[in-house]
């Protein structure tokens, strides 16, 4: 099977070099034709130039420059649109997916999965990076839909026909996983090694994770909504079963509510509003971003060719 490599590149400077390196030492093992497609997502350091020097050195490697930062899954979809060959593996530039691992996801994929996630078998993050990775991931799970996978990872190997189901997707916030979910359902795991990060730092922090779920959770669902809806019709429930209090010890006791409980019914009633209204509000920015013509990503140079023979 022939296989496109997808590395999308940002403050990669010093790692993508070795990992090209080791990259075509595994790739002419698993495959007859293969490519490396790098794209520079807006990186603020060299790491275009370093991606010109791999592709003059590489005759396999391709580099796409974007012209601003649009995000990781962005750059993803760049490089998967233009993969040529027909299993495509996307992978992070910082050295913790080892190449090494591939033969292990392509025999998976080749057991009749169309797309296989590398699951690492010790997580090698911080403790708060490992919590906050396994939630987004089980929310990533299940805006799917696809339960029984719940560890997503940046490590996959997919077949490249499954573009044609969102060939045609425009705007600014998308999820490569879920957009894959429109084009099958037959999803596994492959245990894979994972190195820790020799260096740099996560380009993710703990309010990039947060923002990322609110994307995932209004991008691709209407879940949110159903739940203001279930939360607002409780509340609304409360609210009768509150005056029906306060009437009932009105005409029974003959006393009246006192300014404490007034005054935490106005709370609690004006919060559950303001809730449901803030998430209708990210839905209507999301509709807003999608109307207004941002690009997903927008392409600034294309260097490189995978003719083999």
């Amino acid at each position: 099977m022939n296989i496109s490599v997808v590395i999308p590149v940002y403050n990669g400077q010093d790692t993508i070099s070795p990992l090209v390196e080791r990259l075509g030492k595994v790739l002419p093992h698993v495959s007859d034709l293969f490519e490396t497609i790098l794209v520079c997502d807006g990186s603020p350091d060299n790491s275009w130039m370093v991606i010109e020097k791999l592709v003059a050195q590489y005759p396999w490697v391709r580099g796409f420059q974007l012209m601003r930062n649009y995000g990781q899954h962005n750059a993803l979809l760049c490089g998967v649109r233009a993969a040529r060959y027909e299993a495509i593996v996307t992978m992070d530039d910082d050295l913790q997916n080892p190449p090494e691992e591939i033969p292990i996801l392509l025999k998976k994929l080749e057991e009749g999965h169309d797309v296989v996630f590398g699951v690492p078998k010790k997580m090698s993050q911080t403790w708060w990076r490992n919590i906050a990775s396994v939630l987004s991931k089980r929310i990533v799970s299940f805006v799917m839909g696809t339960q029984s996978i719940r560890d997503i990872s940046s490590y996959r190997i997919f077949r490249t026909h499954l573009g044609h189901a969102f060939e045609h997707y425009q705007g600014p916030d998308l999820l490569l996983d879920v957009l894959l979910t429109w084009g099958t359902d037959k999803f596994a795991p492959a245990f894979v090694d994972e190195q820790p990060r020799k260096v740099g730092k996560s380009n993710y922090n703990l309010f990039k994770l947060t923002q990322m779920a609110l994307v995932m959770l209004t991008s691709y669902t209407t879940v949110p909504l159903r739940f203001a809806s279930i939360t607002g019709f409780i509340f609304t429930i409360l609210g009768v079963l509150a005056l029906l209090y306060v009437v009932s010890t009105y005409f029974l006791l003959g006393s009246e509510p006192g300014f404490s409980f007034l005054a935490s019914a106005v709370v609690v009633f004006s919060g559950v509003q303001l809730f449901a209204l803030g998430i209708m509000g990210e839905y209507l920015g999301r509709i807003f971003e999608r109307t207004y013509g941002r690009p997903t990503y927008q392409v600034l140079k294309a260097i490189g060719s995978v003719d083999q023979k």
